[in-house]
C-alpha cells in the first residue's frame, strides 16, 4: 500500500495517516450503513463470531437502526405531502 498511497499524496504531514486499519474500519462503516447485518459484516471482517464485530461496531448498527426507522416513520406520516 506505501507505494499507492504516496503516488495518491495520502499521509502527508500533518494529517491523519492512512492505514490498513482505516480501510477496514471505512470498509465495515459503508456496509453497515448499507443495511448490511452484523453477521454478513462480520464475514467479511474475518471476526471469529459476530459478537466481535458488534462490540466494535454496535454504536453505528444502533445509529443506522434508529435512521431507518426514522425514514420509514417520517415516510409514512408525511410521504403524501412530501
Amino acid at each position: 500500500m506505501g507505494k499507492a498511497v504516496q503516488d495518491a499524496k495520502l499521509n502527508t504531514p500533518g494529517a491523519p495517516r492512512l492505514t490498513f486499519h482505516s480501510l477496514r474500519h471505512t470498509f465495515a462503516s459503508m456496509l453497515i450503513a448499507e443495511g448490511a447485518n452484523v453477521v454478513y459484516v462480520s464475514r467479511q471482517l474475518g471476526h471469529a463470531n459476530p459478537a466481535i464485530t458488534l462490540k466494535i461496531y454496535a454504536h453505528l448498527f444502533a445509529a443506522q437502526e434508529q435512521a431507518d426507522r426514522m425514514a420509514n416513520l417520517i415516510q409514512d406520516k408525511y410521504g403524501a405531502i412530501l
